[in-house]
């Protein structure tokens, strides 16, 4: 059955199919991002050790992208909705794992290791399949896919105010291993939605509405190939891509590492890295309200590259340079800002570009390739401080975010950012593109 099918059932509009494909995200991303800083902190404050806690982002993230890079036939095959709502039963279990084996005293390193490692691979195949039904979720609730996207990102962030401000404040208050129930709790919750909440029939496997009902289901390795190939002809994307993986590479060290540690030796301690983060994330709410309201009225590059402007180089320096709390505030409210704006594009570009039967395994290489540097991010960073020190390795990995994203701005393929915007192309119509094309659409 295909989207079309479902909403052919009535005239009338309703708001579930992208209310609960939102509301999956928004409990366990929340869940997420309170473990974000509650196993950082439980990490470095019990070891006492940067390289250990970046040792623990490795494990974690790692798993994540390359589960999450080759599970895209798989969510296209088997459907999003049933690889959601399994992979977040999975996380929760074990990241429930984690305070009942330190409680009965048997949380050794390795075994933590080890735990976190499940929940990462679990994690990427969930995420995806929940970014797959955005668009099957804007179609059946009849909003606009820019307007969806938009919505999607405030999710996001919304989640990742909310998980933080809770996670410091858990973590201050009761302890790091309260935040990781909580956790388990959120991935347990987000499985439920998806598998109860969601309307009957959507997120069912993908179909190819142009191959004949004769011909041969395709393996595993020719849908994969399928992906790649029609990644390989799309130059923006794989500009994107780059630039995102290079920034995302700096970003997890920032939060996984440099963050935690200027907390600790401020004195701030977990609450202060709660209370950046949540001011963060407020004002990236606002940015990406505005963004699902004007973003279509509005030229993507300008936008896109000034956000990346806002949300970069600027938090890197105040906490380099020592900046009282109040300045250090301000600099992450005018980069959570900047950041608001720049999901809601990415999102709206992917899903105008790849057709609907190519999304979940297009998606899953453009993810995974993105977030290719993100196990590394922690790991280097906490290598890092541990050699250089805090300030110089802050101060060059603000240098290396500026000149990324400056730099990248100077490539021709970002004028088609632009020309995307109002193609009005079917789901799966597949979009022209300068190269080889995919074997089947």
């Amino acid at each position: 059955m295909t989207a079309g099918a479902i909403s052919d059932r009535g005239p009338r509009r309703s708001v579930r199919p992208l209310a609960g494909v939102l509301a999956a995200v928004a409990v366990s991303l929340t869940g997420t991002r309170v473990s974000a800083i509650a196993l950082p902190w439980f990490v470095l404050v019990t070891t006492g050790s940067a390289t250990q806690t970046g040792l623990v982002a490795f494990c974690e993230m790692t798993p994540y992208v390359l589960v999450k890079m080759f599970t895209g036939p798989l969510v296209d095959r088997v459907g999003p909705r049933t690889v959601s709502w399994a992979a977040d039963a999975l996380s929760a279990l074990a990241a429930g794992l984690i305070p009942l084996f330190h409680a009965l005293g048997l949380l050794h390193f390795w075994l933590l290791l080890a735990l976190v490692a499940v929940i990462g691979a679990a994690r990427g195949p969930g995420d995806l399949a929940k970014e797959v039904m955005v668009p099957e979720a804007a179609d059946l609730s009849r909003v606009p896919l820019e307007r969806a996207t938009g919505l999607s990102g405030v999710t996001e962030r919304l989640a990742s105010t909310v998980g933080p401000a809770a996670g410091g404040a858990l973590v201050a208050w009761l302890g790091p291993m309260t935040g990781l129930v909580l956790n388990a709790a959120c991935f347990a919750l987000g499985s439920a939605v998806v598998a109860a909440v969601l309307p009957r029939g959507m997120g069912r496997a993908a179909t190819d509405t142009t191959a004949p009902e004769t011909a041969d289901e395709p393996g595993y390795w020719r849908r994969f190939r399928e992906g790649f190939t029609f990644l390989r002809g799309e130059p923006l994307l794989l500009t994107v891509i780059v630039m995102v993986g290079i920034t995302n590479l700096i970003e997890a060290g920032f939060s996984t590492v440099l963050i935690p540690v200027w907390a600790e030796r401020s004195g701030g301690g977990p609450a202060a890295i709660g209370l950046i983060s949540a001011v963060s994330g407020v004002v990236a709410i606002a940015g990406s309200l505005v963004a699902a309201a004007v973003a279509h009225r509005l030229r993507r590059r300008l936008v896109f590259f000034t956000g990346f402007l806002l949300a970069g180089a600027p938090k890197f320096l105040a906490l380099a340079f020592g900046a009282p709390m109040w300045a250090v505030l301000t600099v992450f409210a005018v980069s959570g800002f900047g950041g608001g704006f720049l999901n809601p594009i990415l999102g709206a570009i992917s899903f105008e570009r790849v057709p609907r039967s190519l999304l979940g395994r297009v998606r899953a290489l453009g993810d995974s390739l993105a977030w290719a540097g993100i196990p590394l991010g922690g790991l280097l960073a906490g290598a890092a401080v541990t050699s250089a020190g805090l300030v110089p390795v802050l101060l060059a990995s603000g240098a290396l975010y500026f000149l990324t994203t400056n730099l990248a701005a100077l490539r021709p393929e970002w004028r088609e950012m632009d020309r995307t915007r109002g193609k009005g192309r079917a789901p799966d119509t597949p979009a022209p593109v300068p190269g080889p094309e995919p074997t089947s659409s």
